[in-house]
């Protein structure tokens, strides 16, 4: 009878202890904001909206800017629109850089992506950064997005 009383004592105790660690704290309060006006007050952050991105062919401008030596790096600047109706995902551009040789083989290049959705009417600017060679020729752009190929279009400026 002795063990009985004992072992569920314990379990009691276990349980009690137990409940205390996984309570649930209560948040802080923040210090009340000294407002001189009633309207000074911030309006709470509206909640995160789900995006509907583009499948498909993706149609994107692109201005590209005069590549310069920085440092050790080859630096471009790319302007880009989204052209498309929907937001594109994951847009990535690829820069490639080609020797002058004969033939031409690639000897640098850079890839950036950009990581929000890319909405509609849009306009973004991307760094490419490429280690600096001393024979480097011309450079070539591959972009593409997560939900398909992009229809590129390069401009001098935007419509």
């Amino acid at each position: 009878m002795k063990r009985c009383a004992f072992a569920s004592s314990v379990m009691l105790l276990l349980a009690l202890g137990a409940a205390s660690v996984f309570a649930q704290a209560k948040p802080a309060q923040p210090p009340a904001a000294k407002a001189t006006t009633p309207t000074a007050q911030q309006a709470p952050a509206a909640p995160a909206k789900f995006v509907k991105t583009l499948k498909g062919t993706a149609d994107i401008q692109f201005i590209p800017g005069q590549p310069k030596k920085v440092g050790t790096d080859i630096v471009t600047v790319l302007k880009i629109k989204n052209l498309s109706n929907m937001a594109v995902s994951l847009l990535k551009v690829d820069e490639y850089w080609y020797n002058k040789g004969n033939p031409p083989t690639v000897i640098t290049g850079d890839s950036e992506a950009y990581r929000k959705p890319f909405m509609p009417g849009e306009v973004i600017e991307l760094t490419m950064r490429s280690p600096w060679k001393p024979d480097l020729g011309a450079s070539q752009y591959q972009f593409s997005h997560a939900g398909g190929q992009v229809k590129l279009k390069k401009v001098t400026k935007f419509d």
